[in-house]
C-alpha cells in the first residue's frame, strides 16, 4: 500500500537529470502561466488578496477596531453575468476568506464576493467583516476607486520592517500540477 520506491544500485544522474529537466520546465511554465492566463481587465487572485487585506484593514481600523494582524486569499471562479436568453457571458468572481485576530485577541473575519479589483486601490463586491462573531460591517465597495494608483519606489538595500510592527501583507499563489506516468 501506498508508494514504493527503488533504490537500484545502477542508478545514472544523467539520466535522471533528463527526466529532472522537463518536469521544472513545465512546473516553472505553470507558475508562469497562472497570471499570463488572466484576461486583460480580469481579475487576479492575488491582486484581490493584497488590494482586500489593505483596504479591510483600513475599514476595519476606521470602525475602531485595534486590528493586529489580517491576512486574506482569494479564489477565482466564473458566474454568469447575464441571462441565458441575452447571450451567454461571464464574469469572473473572487471568492474571498480573510482571517486575523484584534490587539486583544478576538477572532476577525472577513469574508465574501469580489467581481473587480482596481488598481490596488479598492475591491468592489459584497464583503461582510466580523469580529468574535460581531458583524462589524458589510460592503459593496472597500477602499477609494478614484485615488491615484499606488506607487512602489525601487529598494536597493535590506528590507525594513513594516511601521509599528506590524505583519507586512504575504500572498500564496498555489499551482497544483497531476503528472501523468508510467
Amino acid at each position: 500500500m501506498g508508494a514504493q520506491r527503488s533504490n537500484h544500485s545502477n542508478h545514472h544522474p544523467r539520466r535522471t537529470a533528463y527526466r529532472t529537466l522537463p518536469a521544472l520546465l513545465l512546473a516553472a511554465s505553470a507558475i508562469g502561466g497562472v497570471t499570463a492566463c488572466d484576461p486583460v481587465g480580469g481579475l487576479n487572485s492575488a491582486a484581490v488578496a493584497v488590494t482586500t487585506e489593505q483596504t479591510a484593514t483600513a475599514a476595519l481600523v476606521h470602525e475602531h477596531v485595534d486590528v493586529k494582524w489580517l491576512t486574506c486569499n482569494a479564489s477565482l471562479n466564473s458566474g454568469p453575468s447575464a441571462t441565458p436568453s441575452a447571450g451567454a457571458t461571464t464574469h469572473q468572481v473572487a471568492d474571498v476568506n480573510c482571517q486575523g485576530e484584534t490587539k486583544d485577541g478576538r477572532a476577525i473575519t472577513v469574508k465574501g464576493k469580489v467581481t473587480q479589483e482596481i488598481g490596488g486601490r479598492c475591491v468592489k463586491g459584497d464583503l461582510t467583516a466580523k469580529v468574535a462573531g460581531r458583524t462589524v460591517f458589510r460592503a459593496s465597495v472597500l477602499g477609494n476607486c478614484t485615488a491615484p494608483a499606488p506607487t512602489t519606489a525601487p529598494t536597493t538595500g535590506p528590507a525594513t520592517p513594516a511601521p509599528g510592527g506590524r505583519p507586512t501583507v504575504t500572498v500564496t499563489v498555489t499551482v497544483t500540477q497531476s503528472f501523468q506516468g508510467k
